[in-house]
């Protein structure tokens, strides 16, 4: 298992591979576990298994990338394990992920997505509370799209750490002391 940066991943638009969000403790159970899984409903064929594995931090959360180059694996079946277990694993291929989540161009160079700034840090913790500070905020910024799409990722994602890496993904989680201090014209100097 390596670690990659999110800009070594931002690199590979010619390449394949599962990308499994937030992950951890033991990382090399979490790709035990895999592969006894995919083996287990007939995925992986022959014997196989992802040896190719890398780890990349993004938004606070721990993903595993398994590379499907050269692999016997039964491609149909990995799709439809994929979707069903997408609540469970967060799994999403290695080519969606790029666009929706690192703002990849897959048809040209690398392109950083803007996230609009929003003022969580300092509001009640309350995830639905965030989630609709968080959707509005999207929404004032013209991402109607993306307030709608995160809304329905963190109802289906069963955990408040999943919840805040989700919210994490669409916009820059700032303090509502940063907002007010930009509200008046002036950021406040540290005095020590």
């Amino acid at each position: 298992m390596k670690h990659i940066t999110t800009d070594e991943l931002r690199t590979m638009t010619d390449r394949e591979g599962l990308v499994i969000q937030g992950c951890g403790g033991d990382l090399s159970e979490w790709v035990d576990g895999i592969n006894e899984l995919l083996t287990q409903e007939g995925i992986l064929q022959n014997g196989d298994t992802f040896k190719d594995v890398s780890v990349f931090e993004h938004n606070g959360c721990t993903n595993l990338l398994f590379s499907m180059e050269n692999m016997d694996l039964d491609i149909g079946k990995l799709a439809m394990w994929r979707l069903q277990s997408h609540a469970t694993f967060g799994g999403t291929w290695l080519s969606d992920y790029l666009p929706n989540r690192l703002g990849v161009d897959m048809n040209g160079p690398p392109v950083q997505k803007e996230k609009p700034d929003c003022a969580l840090i300092g509001q009640d913790g309350n995830i639905f509370n965030l989630m609709g500070i968080a959707a509005r905020t999207l929404k004032e910024n013209g991402l109607g799209d993306q307030a709608k799409e995160m809304r329905e990722r963190i109802t289906a994602s069963g955990s408040y750490d999943n919840a805040l890496c989700i919210i994490g993904e669409y916009v820059n989680i700032t303090s509502v002391e940063d907002a007010q201090e930009q509200d008046c014209g002036f950021e406040m100097e540290q005095s020590y």
